[in-house]
């Protein structure tokens, strides 16, 4: 009985213990922190990525996506997809200019002015954000007596492409003056990164209020950004991000596959191979390998050119010497259409890509590279066709005469006689045997005038 009591006080003991931590309510779950970084120009690539990035990110319930940059600037369209995926993002973006030495230039710079969170690591740069006139080419200058008179002529007195490059250079001022109304920033300063291409270190951006925070890594932006609250379309956030988990979106095998075949370069390499696979494919039907080889190369080409800002008369002019330089093989033009090929080709390289955005423009020692490359491939086919043309005929219809046959049928006036392989109709003046070996004199049509061995060597002698 006393050894009851006791077991009996043990476990009420054990019971009374174990009650406060299992009636304690259950820590709350920190919703994690999503992490994307971009690097490099803003092209299409990278509006996939973060787009898909930040949907992502809400389909995982984070309560914040942290953007980390570091661009020299990019396409307008692929900055426009980034800006738009931001501003109707259920989760708020924080866009941070890191590691030190970064910079948000041009398109960073409208990038970071849409987002929630606006953050710089020490020793990085923003701004420069007027925009790169299409086609190249210097910008025009203002007449040496000033600027012209305003008036009813005023229009026809600028040049098209300065009164272009004023549209252009408007319209992005208004875009980033209402991205910085929408975000409560420094409307001024950003219109002066637009009209006068000003730069600003961190420090000096944090002071003008156009960033929000100087952060030396994404843990303190965490912890510097705790406790703000944003007011999204469909709810009111508040963020508890001091000890949240930080969990890195890297790119997928798409991003990279369209990073790589958005690479002007590698478009303009892909499509070389592709056109001359298919030229080789049509000039010798059945190998089949690189008809297959040409056709994929440059449907991918295209899809990638169809992506970037093309200029379809450099496209034309590079088909165009591509036809010529294949054209000069097959035709005696002494040269002539080869290098006017070359010519073409290199002209329609130079301008296929109609921007100055760095990172998007073609080098000139990869023109120069494919162009010689091509050259030198069109000057071993023409070689290997001399020589062709130079060998003696070994097939066709005037291999006939002077051939032997074998006569396998006799009828009168002649028979049937097996020539080179094939069943020929023959004539002969004298009478033919069957078996009789004979000699191709002339050829009539369809049919073949023959005579004994004998009777046409002495007739040729």
């Amino acid at each position: 009985m006393i050894r009851f009591f006791l077991l009996h006080g043990v476990f009420a003991t054990l019971l009374s213990a174990c009650w406060p931590a299992a009636s304690a309510p259950a820590a709350p779950v920190v919703a994690p922190v999503a992490a994307l970084t971009s690097e490099g120009a803003i092209g299409p690539a990278a509006a996939d990525y973060i787009s898909r990035g930040l949907a992502h990110a809400a389909r995982d319930g984070a309560q914040l996506v942290i953007l980390r940059i570091d661009t020299p600037g990019g396409l307008d369209t692929s900055m426009r997809t980034i800006i738009k995926a931001i501003l109707g993002s259920p989760v708020p973006v924080a866009t941070y200019v890191a590691p030190s030495g970064a910079r948000a230039a041009s398109a960073g710079t409208y990038i970071l002015y849409a987002s929630h969170i606006a953050a710089m690591a020490p020793g990085t740069n923003l701004g420069a954000a007027t925009p790169v006139r299409l086609g190249g080419g210097p910008e025009p200058e203002e007449p040496q007596g000033g600027p012209a008179p305003s008036g009813p002529d005023k229009k026809a007195d600028k040049p098209p492409a300065q009164a272009m490059t004023r549209k252009q250079v408007n319209d992005a001022a208004a875009y980033i003056r209402g991205l910085a109304q929408l975000r409560g920033r420094n409307m001024e300063w950003a219109e002066q990164a637009v009209r006068e291409a000003v730069s600003l270190s961190a420090q000096d951006a944090l002071r003008l209020h156009v960033v929000d925070y100087v952060a030396t890594d994404p843990r303190d932006l965490m912890r510097q950004a705790h406790g703000r609250k944003f007011a999204l379309p469909d709810r009111t956030v508040t963020l508890d991000t001091a000890q949240a988990p930080l969990i890195d979106y890297l790119p997928d095998w798409r991003v990279r596959l369209l990073a790589a075949i958005t690479d002007p370069s590698l478009a303009l390499v892909l499509m070389t191979i592709g056109i001359y696979g298919l030229i080789f494919e049509f000039m010798n039907p059945g190998i089949g390998v690189p008809g297959v080889l040409g056709a994929i190369c440059l449907l991918v080409a295209l899809y990638g050119l169809q992506l970037l800002p093309v200029n379809y008369a450099g496209l034309a002019l590079i088909l165009l010497g591509i036809g010529f330089m294949v054209a000069e093989a097959f035709l005696p033009t002494f040269g002539s259409l080869g290098i006017g090929g070359v010519a073409a080709f290199i002209v329609g390289a130079l301008i296929l890509i109609d921007t100055d955005v760095p990172g998007f423009g073609i080098p000139l020692a990869l023109i120069a590279a494919v162009a010689v490359m091509s050259a030198a491939l069109i000057a071993a086919l023409a070689g290997v066709a001399l020589k062709t043309r130079r060998r003696a005929v070994v097939s066709g219809a005037a291999t006939l005469i002077g051939a032997e046959g074998e006569v396998v049928a006799v009828a009168p006036g002649g028979g049937w006689a097996r020539v080179g392989g094939e069943l020929w109709r023959v004539t002969c003046p004298e009478t033919l045997r069957r078996g009789q070996t004979v000699r191709v004199a002339a050829r009539d049509g369809l049919v073949l005038r023959v005579a004994s061995r004998g009777e046409f060597q002495g007739g040729r002698q």
